[in-house]
């Protein structure tokens, strides 16, 4: 039964990280659209508040995928993909701290268009890990 309300908790955890995951990058776009310097201080002040607040849910989502592989045994060749893909969002959430940076300094170079591209990645990698966990295909 604990094995069930930690899936459960993981579950709800990824989704939540997730949810950071997808918009951050979206106010990037805005950011770097961004023509006035009150948008852009409020842009700014939510890509803040928003890494902040994401961060510790995907900490916590991390944590309790860990609990689930170590403490149950959870195994298959599956996993060893999955594990590759969740390190992929994990330097994807480290670049968007990365990026964030560049924008509180007033440095970002990068177009509209390069960010609405990067904003995509995790949506890729979300449907390539739910894959993977629900059909395990080995």
């Amino acid at each position: 039964m604990a094995y069930l309300y930690l899936k459960a908790l993981h579950l709800f955890f990824v989704v939540a990280w997730f949810a950071g995951l997808f918009y951050l990058p979206r106010i990037f776009v805005n950011l770097a659209m961004a023509g006035d310097m009150v948008e852009l201080a409020r842009l700014k002040l939510m890509a803040s508040k928003l890494y902040r607040f994401m961060t510790p849910l995907g900490l916590i989502a991390l944590a309790l995928g860990l609990v689930l592989w170590l403490g149950y045994g959870v195994t298959g060749g599956w996993l060893h993909a999955k594990l590759t893909l969740v390190g992929g969002l994990v330097v994807y959430h480290i670049a968007c701290r990365q990026l964030l940076q560049v924008f509180l300094a007033d440095g970002n170079t990068r177009s509209h268009t390069w960010f609405r591209v990067f904003n995509e990645l995790p949506v890729l990698l979300l449907l390539a890990i739910v894959i993977l966990v629900i059909v395990k295909p080995f």
